[in-house]
């Protein structure tokens, strides 16, 4: 059996094309599966659910029978929960594998989907805000505000966006290890990309304008 890559068709990982000249990779990550399974897929609250189910079952087990039938009872909800939780496990493992998140000198790219593949250019012009959401063990989310008419959708996204937010879709880095370390990069390289001055060439068959020349 040979192993397979589903992505093998990309020039470099996490992007569909190779950086134009003058374009630098500054970092690439996926999220953690543990923590994607947590907070993106519910899984304290699937094992919670499952727990309580097995605990008031056994309950009415010890009350009926004993504890003979307490544990009969309740050993069949305990199975099944350990099995959900395997399947939420399994889910965010498939989706952390199939996601690369990409910084670079001019954009935010996000290369998502486990099913069907997409990805998402974000250039940072077109990024308003940055919001770092800091969890346990350094592990957080980094949401993307998007400026102007970039719209997204959040089914299409999901998980890869920020939690509850419907109406205004902000895509995010989901659950990445070292996420302080990696908002401050995204902040000083859009810091330094909006500091470029943008080249706008006028028409050949008119005087060039004072301000052909702007910077964003």
């Amino acid at each position: 059996m040979t192993d397979h890559d589903d992505f093998a068709f990309e020039p470099l990982p996490g992007l569909p094309a190779l950086p134009p000249p003058g374009e630098e990779v500054l970092w690439q990550g996926r999220p953690a599966t543990w923590a994607l399974a947590r907070e993106a897929f519910g899984l304290h609250w699937v094992a919670g659910y499952f727990v309580l189910i097995a605990f008031w079952r056994g309950w009415v087990g010890a009350v009926e029978g004993g504890a003979a039938l307490a544990l009969a009872m309740a050993i069949p909800y305990l199975l099944l929960g350990l099995a959900a939780c395997g399947l939420v496990l399994l889910l965010a493992f498939a989706q952390a594998r199939a996601t690369v998140y990409t910084v670079t000198t001019n954009r935010v790219a996000l290369r998502i989907g486990a099913a069907l593949s997409i990805t998402l250019n974000l250039p940072f012009p077109q990024i308003g805000t940055a919001r770092l959401a800091l969890g346990r063990n350094g592990t957080g989310t980094i949401a993307l505000d998007t400026l102007g008419g970039a719209r997204v959708s959040y089914l299409v996204c999901w998980p890869h966006v920020r939690p509850w937010h419907l109406r205004k879709c902000q895509p995010a880095l989901r659950c990445i290890p070292d996420a302080a370390r990696v908002a401050r990069l995204v902040a000083d390289a859009a810091e330094q990309r909006l500091s470029l001055p943008v080249v706008r060439l006028a028409s050949a068959s008119a005087p060039a304008p004072s301000n052909a020349i702007a910077a964003e």
